[in-house]
This record gives C-alpha cells, sequence and structure tokens, in this order.
C-alpha cells in the first residue's frame, strides 16, 4: 500500500505594508520605519509581499489613508490573495473597522504586531503576565469590532440589546482580568526588589540600546553564560541578570528587552518592573549596531526612552558593536570602497562625540579585551567611591 505524505510546514502569511509621510518626515525616513516593520512581520512569521505609501498632511481620521489609496490596496490585496494588511502607526478603533470592513482582510497595526511578538518570545511568568495586560488594553477600546456578526443576521431589530449586553460582559471580564494581572505583577515586583536586595551591594551594569543590536552576543561573550540570541526583533524579552567576575572584581550584568521606534506607551508601562534593571544600574552599556545605516536615528530613539525613564545621567558607555560589517558611505560614489580600521574609528566623530566609546565585533571576538578592560575601570572606579575600605583587593 502506497504511503500518503503530508505537509506539515506551517504557511507563511503573506503580508502588504502600509505607510503615510507626513511632512515632518522624508521618504528616507519612511523606507526606514518601513524597512523595520517588514522586520517585524519576518519576526512574526510573515513574508512581506508589497508596500504602498501615501504623502499626506495627516493620517486619515476614518480610513487612515486616502479613499483612492484603500481602493487600490483592496484591488491588490484580492488579486494577489493577500492575508494580512500592517499598517506602520496606530489605528483607532474606528479606522480599523472601516478598513477592515472594505479590505476584507486581518488587519494590524505596528502596536498589535509588536504585540503579537512579545507574546510569542515572553518565557517567564512576569513577562506573559506583562504581555497579557498589554493586549487586554489594548483590547478594550476596540470590543465592539467583535460582535459585528450581530450585524449580518436576519432581523437586526431587537438584536442589538444582546449584543450591547455581551459587549458589557466582555468589558466587565477583561477590566477584572487586568486588574488581576496588575495586582500579580505588584507581587512579582516585591519578589524582584526582594532578590535585588539579596544580591547584595554588588556594581550593576545594565546592557541597553535598540532592539537586534546584538546585546545577548555581548552578554554570551562576557558572563560566559548562554543567553538566547538571534538575528530578530526583540529576541530577548526576559531580563537576564548574570555575575560577571573580571580581575577579581565582581558586578553584575543584566541584559534588558531592546527598544524600537514607536514603541506603544502601555508597554513601556506594562514593562516598567523589567526596565527597573536599567533604573537601578550603576553603569548603562548603550549597545550600538554601527553597521545599520541608520545607527544614528536608532541611538536618538535610545537616548530619548532612556531620558523618559529618568536614567539619561547615568555613567554610560557606548558601544559601538558589529565593526566587521561597518561600511562607511563614500561622499562619492564612484570611489572604491574604503574599509575603516580600528584606529580610525576611535579617531572618528563616533568616539568624539559618545565619550566614552569602544568598537567591537562580539561575534568576531574584535577588541573584546579592550571592552572588558574599560568596563573593569568604570566597575573598579564606582566601587572605590562606595567602599573606600575595600580598595587594598582591587
Amino acid at each position: 500500500m502506497k504511503q500518503k505524505f503530508y505537509d506539515t510546514a506551517v504557511k507563511q502569511e503573506r503580508a502588504v505594508l502600509v505607510g503615510v509621510i507626513t511632512p515632518s518626515e522624508t521618504a528616507e525616513m519612511a523606507q526606514e520605519y518601513l524597512a523595520e516593520l517588514e522586520f517585524l512581520v519576518m519576526t512574526a512569521g510573515g513574508v512581506t509581499v508589497k508596500t504602498f505609501t501615501q504623502k499626506m498632511l495627516r493620517p486619515e481620521r476614518s480610513t487612515f489613508v486616502g479613499t483612492g489609496k484603500l481602493e487600490e490596496i483592496r484591488d491588490y490585496v484580492k488579486a494577489e490573495e493577500i492575508d494580512i494588511v500592517v499598517f506602520d502607526d496606530g489605528l483607532s478603533p474606528s479606522q480599523l473597522r472601516n478598513i477592515e470592513n472594505e479590505l476584507g482582510v486581518k488587519i494590524l497595526d505596528r502596536n498589535n504586531l509588536i504585540l503579537d511578538i512579545f507574546a510569542a518570545r515572553a518565557q517567564t511568568s512576569q513577562a506573559r503576565s506583562q504581555v497579557e495586560l498589554a493586549q487586554l488594553q489594548y483590547l478594550l477600546p476596540r470590543l465592539t469590532r467583535l460582535w459585528t456578526h450581530l450585524e449580518r443576521q436576519k432581523g437586526g431589530i431587537g438584536m442589538r440589546g444582546p449584543g450591547e449586553s455581551q459587549i458589557e460582559t466582555d468589558r466587565r471580564i477583561i477590566l477584572t482580568k487586568i486588574s488581576q494581572l496588575k495586582e500579580k505583577l505588584k507581587l512579582i515586583d516585591r519578589q524582584n526588589e526582594t532578590q535585588r536586595k539579596n544580591r547584595g551591594q554588588l556594581i550593576r551594569a545594565a546592557l541597553v540600546g535598540y532592539t537586534n543590536v546584538g546585546k545577548s552576543t555581548i552578554m554570551n561573550m562576557i558572563s560566559k553564560s548562554e543567553v538566547f540570541a538571534e538575528n530578530k526583533l526583540f529576541a530577548t524579552l526576559d531580563t537576564t541578570v548574570r555575575k560577571v567576575v573580571i580581575d577579581n572584581l565582581p558586578f553584575l550584568l543584566s541584559d534588558t528587552v531592546g527598544f524600537i521606534r514607536k514603541l506603544p506607551h502601555h508597554l513601556v508601562e506594562c514593562f516598567k518592573s523589567t526596565l527597573d534593571e536599567v533604573r537601578e544600574a550603576d553603569i548603562l552599556i548603550h549597545v550600538v549596531d554601527v553597521s545599520h545605516p541608520n545607527f544614528e536615528d536608532q541611538m536618538r530613539t535610545v537616548n530619548e526612552t532612556l531620558k523618559e525613564l529618568g536614567v539619561i545621567d547615568k555613567q554610560m558607555i557606548t558601544v559601538f558593536n558589529k565593526i566587521d560589517a561597518y561600511q562607511p558611505i563614500p561622499a562619492d560614489p564612484s570611489e572604491p570602497e574604503i574599509k575603516m580600521t580600528l584606529e580610525d574609528f576611535k579617531h572618528s566623530w563616533m568616539a568624539k562625540n559618545n565619550s566614552p566609546a569602544i568598537f567591537i565585533s562580539a561575534l568576531k571576538k574584535e577588541n573584546v579585551d579592550e571592552f572588558r578592560a574599560m568596563l573593569y575601570h568604570y566597575a573598579k572606579d564606582i566601587h572605590t567611591k562606595r567602599y573606600p575600605y575595600d580598595n587594598l583587593l582591587y
């Protein structure tokens, strides 16, 4: 008898991206944002087929893009059998409902996509609770669109009551769940605070930076641990803390969730306890992917987030990572490609404007010893000031 074989591979969802270019941003900036959105879609397990953009003073209140552009997207979605349309900004409940009615496929905005990735990446009870809380807060004002099936039933008059009752019931359930999750996270916060106190008075350093810049790879390299690292956005969601010893000086090193442009405010609030490691750190290690064409914009995003957290004035070391992949842009395109040496990096504007700065390749283990020496120097300096009686040990 002939055996039957079935393809068990999960089919990738085909996605279309939509962005609006406002007067406050250039076409290049908009393309960079959409390239990042495409990376988010890939991280979530989808594949981007096409991107639509429209220049507008501001997004349309009812449909985000103009009527003509929405019709163009609708025709393409139907012709190419697209599964999902992703918008680069947050959509209001009414925009979401109107766009869904017009396109007839699954609609996501940037916030929902990030939440979906977070839900897939969360491992610990704390992270899962934080993500669930953020998802429920996102869902609450959008409950009405879940009950549109009642409108399609015959005899619509008289059916509104049960629908509205069900919505109110769901709203109460969600509000109760939100309250329970907040209490659960408060308990976890207290447990984490106790754990931090039990770690003693060791110097603390925290890796911060844009998502996918190599923080986890550096964590593994410095602490000799096995923190999950992958070339995807938000590969690390749960904060990891390791004890590191350099030349007999012990300190704690934490790897934190990466930052990103347009990160939903309520998501930052939900991850407050995770970011407490950043607030309580003595040294911040700002990791930058110097090979990224827009690494300066990423640095600004991180610094703005650190400013919001009230930690921008902490001792900071800027680590320019991935120097092995750095490609300088020549003034004249006809000029031959220039490969910068480590010495060139040390005398560049990057080093001068972000002192103290170090240039490394965590993947190729390039200039790692100098990075360890710099980290030791600043950790020892803080330790000496905090415990002057302990100086003879180091």
